[in-house]
C-alpha cells in the first residue's frame, strides 16, 4: 500500500511537471504570436504621390487624376489591393506635429508640438505662442513605443525621428520606449541620400548628416536602400529572439533634398515635369521598392500572415511643382505642405496584413476588408488606440487620448460613435501663417489669426466642394458662426496656446 502510493505520488508530481511545461510552451506560444505591427511612414509624402488613386467620385468610386499617372508605386498598389485605403486621412500640416501625435495618440493641440522642430533653436516664430513644446517628447512621455515596449515587444525605429531639438531627451527614441535605434536623431531632413557620400557626413549637408550607417559608408548606396536593409535584419533579430516587433519605418525621403535615385532615373526621361520634380518621383518610387522589399522580407520570415502594416504620409505633399492660385503637388486638392487647404493635411493611408488569411488567428480577431476604399475620416491620432488594442495592450486610464479605434473601419464599416472632427493648429509661420483650421464631417473652417490686419475666415463645404474653390464665410454666417463655436471649444478642450504680438495674446474672435 505504501509503495502504491508513492508510485502514484511520483506519477503525480511527473504529471504535473509536463503539464506545467506544456502550459509554460503554450504560454509562450502565445506570447510570441503577438501580431507585429509595421508603420510604414513616408516623409512629405501627400495624396496624389502615388499611382494609387485615393479620390473618389459621388458614387465612391476612385478616380485617376494626372499626377497619379505621373508616379510608379506598384507595391503601394499591391498593398491597396490586400487592404484597405482611406480617402480622407488626415494628418498636421508639418512634419513633428504628426509624429509626436503618432507617437502620443494626442492632438498637437493638446500635445504642444504645433510646428516643426529645428534643431539648433527655438523657431516659434515672431508671433508664435512662447510656451510652445519646443522641447518635444522626453523620457516621462507616455509613448506608443513604450507601451509596446512594456508588453515585450521589440520596439525598432529606423529613419527619421525629429522628436526633439539637439540635447534633449526626444534626440534618441531610445529614451522614448525604443529597443533599437537605426539613423535617427533630432534632424528632420538628410544631409545626403548617397551612401558615396556618407549620407552627409562627406558631402552634402554636413550639419544635417544622417548617424548610424557606418558600413555603408563610401558605397554606391542610396539611403532609401540602406534603411530597408537595416529594417529587415532587425525584424530578422526580433524573430530569433522569439519577440513580436513594431516597427517604426520613418523615411527620410521623400523630403528635399530631392535627389535623384539613380535606379529609377530612366522611367522619368521622357516626362515634360520640371528636373527636380523627376527627381522627385525616383524617390516616391524608391520608397515603393522599399516597401516591396519589406513585405518579401516578413513574408520569407513566414510572419505575412500575422504582420499588420499601416502605409502613411506625416503631411501634405512638398512635390517641386509650379503653384498656381494655389493648386500644385495635390491637385486637384488645393495647396501642399505647410498650406491650411487639404492639399496640406490629406495624406494616403493603407492598412493591410502582409499575406491577408482569414483562417489566421490574428486576422480572424481584426480582418481587414480587400481591395476596400473608406471614406468615413480617419486621422493620425487613430493609430495610437488602433495599434494598442491590435496588441492588447493598455493605457494609463487617466491619459487623454484624441483618437479612436480603427477596428470597424478597417472592416470597411463605418465607425458610428467617432466625431468626424480634426484639429489642425499652426500658430507659427510657414506657407500659411498663423492660422488654425478644423473640419467638422463636411464643412471646414480656417481662421487666419489677425497678425496684420483683422482676423480672416474660410468657410468651405467639402462635400460640394471638395477642391476649396468657394469661400462661404459671407455667404453662410450662420454656419461659420456655428463652425467657430465648435473650434473656440475645441481649443479650449486640448488646452491650445495661441500666437502672441505685443505682449497680448491673440485669441479667437467670434465674426460680427
Amino acid at each position: 500500500m505504501t509503495r502504491y502510493l508513492k508510485f502514484k505520488s511520483g506519477v503525480s508530481v511527473l504529471t504535473l511537471l509536463v503539464l506545467f511545461w506544456m502550459t509554460s510552451c503554450a504560454s509562450r506560444e502565445q506570447e510570441n504570436t503577438s501580431p507585429n505591427i509595421i508603420v510604414f511612414l513616408v516623409d512629405d509624402m501627400g495624396l496624389m504621390d502615388t499611382s494609387v488613386p485615393f479620390l473618389t467620385d459621388a458614387d465612391g468610386t476612385a478616380v485617376k487624376h494626372p499626377l497619379n499617372a505621373f508616379y510608379i508605386t506598384p507595391h503601394m498598389q499591391e498593398l491597396s489591393e490586400k487592404g484597405i485605403r482611406f480617402t480622407n486621412f488626415y494628418a498636421h500640416s508639418v512634419c513633428s506635429p504628426t509624429r509626436t501625435t503618432i507617437m502620443s495618440g494626442q492632438n498637437s493641440a493638446r500635445h504642444g508640438v504645433t510646428n516643426w522642430i529645428r534643431s539648433e533653436n527655438n523657431n516659434r516664430g515672431d508671433y508664435g505662442p512662447p510656451q510652445w513644446n519646443w522641447n518635444g517628447l522626453t523620457r516621462a512621455s507616455i509613448t506608443l513605443p513604450g507601451l509596446l515596449q512594456q508588453a515585450g515587444y521589440k520596439t525598432i525605429h529606423v529613419g527619421k525621428a525629429h522628436f526633439g531639438p539637439f540635447n534633449s531627451e526626444g534626440e534618441d527614441p531610445r529614451n522614448l520606449g525604443f529597443d533599437v535605434n537605426i539613423a535617427g536623431s533630432s534632424i528632420g531632413q538628410p544631409g545626403s541620400y548617397l551612401g558615396t557620400e556618407s549620407f552627409g557626413h562627406t558631402g552634402g549637408n554636413k550639419n544635417r548628416a544622417v548617424p548610424g550607417l557606418e558600413k555603408y559608408y563610401g558605397q554606391d548606396i542610396f539611403l532609401t536602400e540602406a534603411l530597408t536593409l537595416e529594417a529587415n535584419t532587425a525584424m530578422s533579430r526580433a524573430k530569433e529572439e522569439g519577440k513580436p516587433f513594431f516597427l517604426y519605418m520613418a523615411h527620410y525621403a521623400v523630403h528635399a533634398p530631392f535627389y535623384s535615385d539613380p535606379r529609377f532615373e530612366a522611367h522619368y526621361q521622357d516626362s515634360d515635369k520640371p528636373e527636380k520634380a523627376k527627381a522627385y518621383a525616383t524617390l516616391i518610387e524608391g520608397i515603393d521598392k522599399s516597401l516591396g522589399d519589406i513585405m518579401r522580407h516578413v513574408e520569407d520570415l513566414g510572419l505575412g500572415d500575422n504582420t499588420l502594416l499601416f502605409f502613411l504620409g506625416d503631411n501634405g505633399s512638398d512635390a517641386p511643382l509650379p503653384v498656381v492660385n494655389g493648386y500644385s503637388s495635390a491637385a486637384p486638392l488645393k495647396g501642399k505642405k505647410g498650406m491650411h487647404w487639404e492639399g496640406g493635411m490629406r495624406v494616403p493611408f493603407i492598412a493591410s496584413w502582409v499575406t491577408p488569411d482569414k483562417n489566421a488567428v490574428a486576422q480572424q480577431k481584426w480582418p481587414v476588408a480587400a481591395d476596400a476604399i473608406q471614406e468615413q475620416m480617419g486621422t493620425i491620432m487613430d493609430l495610437f488606440p488602433t495599434i494598442c488594442r491590435v496588441a492588447h495592450v493598455t493605457w494609463p486610464e487617466s491619459y487623454v487620448l484624441d483618437g479612436f479605434s480603427l477596428q470597424d473601419q478597417l472592416k470597411g464599416k463605418r465607425h458610428r460613435q467617432r466625431h468626424e472632427v480634426f484639429l489642425n493648429h499652426y500658430p507659427h509661420n510657414h506657407r500659411t501663417d498663423y492660422f488654425t483650421s478644423l473640419v467638422d464631417s463636411n464643412w471646414k473652417i480656417v481662421y487666419h489669426y489677425q497678425i496684420d490686419g483683422p482676423a480672416r475666415y474660410e468657410l468651405f463645404n467639402l462635400k460640394d466642394d471638395p477642391f476649396e474653390t468657394i469661400n462661404l464665410a459671407d455667404k453662410n454666417p450662420k454656419q461659420l458662426k456655428r463652425m467657430m463655436r465648435t473650434l473656440i471649444q475645441d481649443m479650449k478642450d486640448k488646452g491650445a496656446l495661441y500666437p502672441e504680438k505685443d505682449g497680448k495674446v491673440l485669441k479667437l474672435l467670434m465674426p460680427s
